[in-house]
Formats: C-alpha cells, structure tokens, sequence
C-alpha cells in the first residue's frame, strides 16, 4: 500500500501501456510520460502533458496466435491455461520495452495492461453484458515488479455500460482542438470511433461495426491459413466488389442500431465469415473478389455510421484513422472516396501517423492514459459513449 501511494503523490508518472487487439497479433506497448491528471467528473483538475517516450510491438508466435483464435470458442481450461500464458508473454513485453527504452523497472510507475479480449457480450434490452479479458495482471506485477492496473472493462460494465469504448477519454486529451472537429477512427479487428469535441461532456463513442475481422478471417479460410491478413490490400486491389452482396452485407442489423453500442467478433468474426466463403465458393467466385467485398464492406459500413449518427449532430472537419486497416491502402482509397460524397465541405482523412503518433502505439498510449487516471482516482468512463449509468474508476490493480 506505501508503494501505490507513492505514486499516487506523484505529479508526474511514467506508464507503461500494453494492448492486445482483436486481431490478436502481438503486444502492443507504449512506455509514455504524464504530467497532471483529468476527470470525467469535473473536467480537467491539472494541465496535462503526454509524451511517448519509446513503443514497439511484440509479435505472438504462431502457435500461441493460433491458441488465443482457439480460446474464442474454446474450453474452460484452454482459457484458464491461456491467462497465465499470456500474462507471461505481455510481462516479457513490458520488460523487453523497458529495456530497449534504455531504462530499468524502477523507472517505471505503472504498468496498463487491457489484455486480451477472449469474448464480449454486450448487454441488450433487459440482460446484462459480460466481458472477458485475460493476460493474468498478478503474474504481470510478479515478473516485472511493477504496479500493474488490469481488467479496465468490468466496472464500466457493472454499472450496466458496454464496457467499450473506453479510449474517447484518450481521444479527446490528444486531439481536441477549440473550433475543430476531429473523429478518431480505429480500424481494428473491430471499428470503433471518438467524436472529440471541445468540451469533454460532448464527446460520444461507439463501435460502428466490422474492422479487419471478417477480412482476415475470411483470409485465412481462403488462403488455408498461410496467409492472416490481406497485407497491403494485395488481394482487394485484384478483386471485384460482389454487388450484391454488399448490399446483403450493409443492411445488417446492427448497423442500423443506435449508439451507445458495441461489437466483437461473435458477431462479425470467423463464423461469419466462414460462412461468406462457403457462400462465395458455391457460386464459383474468385477469393480476391469475396476479400474486396469484405474491404468495401468495411468502409462503407464505416462511413454509414457518420451518415446515420455523426453528420446530423456534429460539425466535423478531420477524420484520424489508426489502427491495422489505417495501413491498407485499399481500405484508405474507399474511406477517402466514400466521404467525398459529403460535399465541397467533406472532411479531411488522415492518417494518425502523419499527425505524430504511430498507429501501432495509439491504443496502448491510449490504456496508458487510463492507467494513470486510475492510480489517480479519477473515473475515466464516459457514460455518453459506453451508456453506463455513471462515471467510475475503471480497473483493478494489482501490486
């Protein structure tokens, strides 16, 4: 307990973000510097500065990669064994990090750790949610000797939230701008967006709907697995967009719904698109046709949300992408196309690296955040974008 309320007196900490995506390619991890603290409740309390200080990602090897895609539909012991695995893997990544940051654990006030989401249930009408994130917190804190904050999801959720999105928070700190409107939009496995607004009380988040998902599954189906993503957009780049079938694809019920909401791949992730190749097989397509359908999909899904629930209420002049899909050029030439259609007033499509912040760093920057508005006390939810009733402390820390 005197070791967490020496960092709690701190004004300054330094935070150690990791992140394991839907995509479940590796560890994501972002050693950053905060000054000052903010909350959800009352606004900003001090100034607060972030740096990024150093980041790098840690690729799974196959097998594990393969175990974690396993554990989605996986036994209770499969993920059991999984959680203490993992919390291995993102402890050797936190030490890898620190050491090629040129520092030691000492230097370092906290670690951040989202995990690695095994399954997602979003509460609907009626019936709570439930969530689960696994990558063991106390193994973290054992290996690394470092006060670990874990299990960000659970509270935003006890208090009846999606538990997601949980980065607006992030969003908002490093991209608000008086007289500007910027969304950030993730493009992971799963899509996801901030509307950042001057004032922090007007900001909203939801997952628009596929990312990457149903693209990489839909990959590995076709290719036998010896591919796991469509690098570049290589295979959209030769395909042809089946009509057809995105116009099945765009009138999924989950797009119409309306924010706040959340997504994963239980709904738009390997079974789906097992059946989508199955489907597109019967009728003799070529694979990269179904994998240029399922990129398009993606965009305009995408671009859906900001027709349905973003333009009718928000001004917006820049739109941020990040994540995996940021870095499919296929991807960028649909989003920069389909958002033209807005008029000579469109707003700009940039990508997060351009503006100083490498994509790969984004979300485990982002958890950094978090982690230090825990240690802070402060609640980091934001009810406008997760529906939960109220503003709370989100995580569990483990010394």
């Amino acid at each position: 307990m005197k070791r967490l309320l020496e960092v709690f007196d701190k004004s300054s900490r330094t935070v150690l973000g990791l992140m394991s995506g839907t995509s479940h390619d590796g560890i994501d991890a972002a050693i950053v510097r905060i000054s000052g603290r903010w909350s959800v409740v009352g606004g900003r309390q001090k100034n607060e500065a972030v740096k990024l200080l150093y980041h790098n990602t840690y690729p799974y090897d196959a097998e594990v990669k393969k175990r974690i895609g396993k554990a989605f539909n996986g036994t209770t012991e499969d993920i059991c064994r999984l959680n203490f695995e993992l919390g291995e893997a993102f402890a050797d990544a936190a030490l890898n990090c620190i050491k090629e940051a040129g520092l030691k654990s000492k230097d370092i006030d906290i670690i951040a750790s989202h995990g690695q989401t095994i399954y997602h249930i979003p509460p609907l009408e009626g019936e709570k949610g439930s969530t689960l994130q696994i990558g063991e917190a106390s193994v973290i804190a054992e290996r690394t000797g470092i006060l670990t904050v874990s299990d960000f999801r659970s509270r935003d959720m006890a208090v009846g939230g999606h538990g997601a999105p949980l980065v607006p928070l992030a969003d908002h700190i490093l991209f608000h701008e008086k007289g500007k409107g910027t969304v950030v939009q993730n493009i992971g496995g799963i899509a996801n967006l901030t509307v950042v607004t001057e004032r922090l009380e007007d900001v909203i988040a939801f997952d628009s709907g596929p990312g990457n998902s149903l693209i990489d599954e839909a990959v590995k189906e076709l290719t036998g697995e010896k591919e796991t993503f469509d690098k570049d957009g290589r295979m959209a780049s030769k395909g042809k967009v089946d009509k057809a079938l995105l116009e099945e694809l765009i009138n999924h019920p989950y797009l119409k719904a309306s924010p706040p909401k959340s997504t994963g791949r239980e709904l738009f992730g390997r079974e789906m698109a097992i059946l989508l190749v199955e489907a597109s097989r019967k009728k003799k397509r070529k694979p990269e046709d179904l994998i240029a359908t399922l990129t398009r999909f993606t965009a305009e899904s995408i671009y859906d949300a900001y027709k349905r629930f973003v333009f009718p209420k928000y001004n917006v002049d820049q739109i941020v992408l990040t994540g995996g899909g940021s870095k499919n050029p296929v991807m960028v030439g649909y989003l920069r196309k389909l958002f033209m259609k807005v008029g000579k007033a469109h707003p700009t499509v940039e990508l997060i690296d351009d503006l100083g912040i490498p994509s790969s760093a984004k979300e485990a920057l982002s958890f950094a955040i978090l982690g230090n508005e825990t240690i802070s006390g402060n609640p980091a939810n934001l009810p406008k974008a997760t529906g939960a009733k109220k503003a709370v402390v989100l995580g569990k820390i483990s010394l």
